[in-house]
């Protein structure tokens, strides 16, 4: 009976150990192994084993980037203006032991060191700039970070102002200004708006008054153009008729020359034209001198026909 007891005792002393002796470590954590009181190795993730009783497993890290938020902190500008900064912070474990042995918590110490610079950066910066240089002092709180958590084995990836918080008064004072900012920029605007729709209405009537100007050049040279075009047409129709005139008279006469009529005839027929203007109602006749001579051609002519009729009329014997 007390053999098995004792028996019953050592089996669960043995699972205990071996319990005890397995350390499954997850993914993207690692863990610090002390033998003995003494630092001995750093468990990676995965099965690890132990001497049970000796060492023993003191911290488990987290490698993946862990986010830390920074307290307010109340800060002094170099402008004397109050304010309040809310900064974040995000960081990764790169050596365990460091982290684990060289501070007791450097997350702590971490957000100390940026409550201390944070005091430092916006004390040498006025309130305007302070305001708009959000990346500045993320910057240099980030510098100073770096030069202290490398002996801790801890890698500062970010580091973000998250808000900046001036007094009420002051608030009330920049949204006065930014109101009046906002009423110059409209008037600059509407001025500005003004000002272009003016210009381009004097434009379009500059356009204009040049278009019409065209249409009235343009219409008086077609005009000029439509009355030269008609008076030469004319020009030419009188040409034309002058010329068929002048055939038809050519014709005329080179009719009359195939005809046989001599000069004799027509000088007979000017005579007869002449006697039928002496019937008429002037008393007066103006005869050139030329007409002289047809007279007394026409005189010997009618003698020589009355002469042949005579003739023709006497009985003969």
């Amino acid at each position: 009976m007390l053999t098995s007891i004792i028996g019953f005792i050592i089996l669960i002393l043995v699972i205990i150990a071996i319990w005890r002796s397995i350390r499954i470590i997850p993914q993207q954590r690692l863990a610090i192994v002390e033998r003995l009181g003494k630092y001995h190795s750093t468990l990676q993730a995965g099965v690890n084993f132990v001497i049970p009783f000796i060492d023993r497993v003191v911290r488990v890290l987290d490698l993946r980037t862990q986010q830390v938020v920074v307290p307010p902190q109340m800060v002094i500008t170099r402008d004397n203006v109050q304010i309040s900064i809310d900064t974040v912070f995000f960081y990764t474990v790169v050596d365990a032991k460091r982290a684990t042995y060289n501070i007791q918590d450097f997350v702590q110490g971490i957000q100390n060191v940026t409550a201390a610079n944070i005091r430092q950066v916006v004390g040498h910066m006025e309130l305007d700039e302070t305001l708009a240089g959000r990346d500045k002092i993320s910057i240099a709180l980030r510098t100073a970070l770096d030069e202290v958590t490398e002996s801790w084995g801890v890698r500062i990836d970010r580091v973000e102002v998250v808000d900046i918080k001036p007094p009420r008064e002051i608030q009330d004072a920049m949204e006065k200004q930014m109101k009046a900012e906002r009423e110059k920029r409209a008037n600059i605007l509407q001025a500005e708006g003004e000002r272009q729709a003016a210009i381009l209405r004097a434009e379009g009537e500059k356009q204009s008054a040049i278009l019409r100007a065209e249409g009235e050049r343009e219409s008086n040279i077609r005009r000029a153009e439509g009355v030269r075009q008609a008076e030469q047409l004319e020009a030419d129709g009188r040409a034309q008729a002058i010329r068929l005139v002048a055939e038809a008279e050519k014709r005329r006469i080179e009719f009359l020359r195939e005809a046989g009529l001599d000069n004799k005839v027509l000088t007979y027929q000017s005579f007869e034209a002449l006697q039928g203007m002496a019937k008429g109602e002037a008393t007066t006749l103006f005869i050139p001198n030329e007409t002289v001579s047809v007279f007394s051609s026409l005189g010997a002519l009618k003698g020589l026909f009355h002469s042949q009729d005579a003739s023709e009329n006497k009985p003969s014997l």
